[in-house]
């Protein structure tokens, strides 16, 4: 084992408080958000289980850990919910000024789509 991999190496939790493992040296059982994610789950409120660390750009990074088993299939959204985020993502593409909605966000910046910011609204 490696001196890297040895700094890394904690499956008792006794130096770092949980479970720790080097990159790519977890036991099955365990997965990141994103690997539950990937497989249609989510961690459903459970604790950390584990990590895992590795020597990175900055310094160690670090990955959570959550029990597999523990996990639960995520939540779809309602039909509601759809529709109140596809409203609120046409308002933010419609333009207060001119009231055209826009192929494209309109910016903060400038509160109102390009051709009205540009003087170029016609009443």
């Amino acid at each position: 084992m490696s001196r890297i991999r040895a700094a890394y190496w904690d499956p008792d939790g006794t130096r770092y408080g949980i479970p720790t493992y080097w990159w790519r040296g977890a036991p099955a059982g365990y997965a990141t958000r994103r690997q539950l994610r990937a497989a249609g789950l989510r961690p459903a409120g459970q604790p950390v289980a584990a990590q895992v660390l590795w020597r990175g750009v900055g310094g160690t990074r670090a990955a959570f850990l959550y029990r597999v088993d523990l996990a639960r299939p995520k939540r779809t959204a309602t039909p509601a919910q759809l529709r109140a985020v596809r409203a609120a993502l046409t308002a933010r593409r419609t333009c207060p000024t001119c009231r055209k909605v826009q192929p494209y966000y309109i910016p903060r910046s400038l509160g109102e789509c390009l051709t009205c910011s540009d003087g170029g609204h016609q009443s």
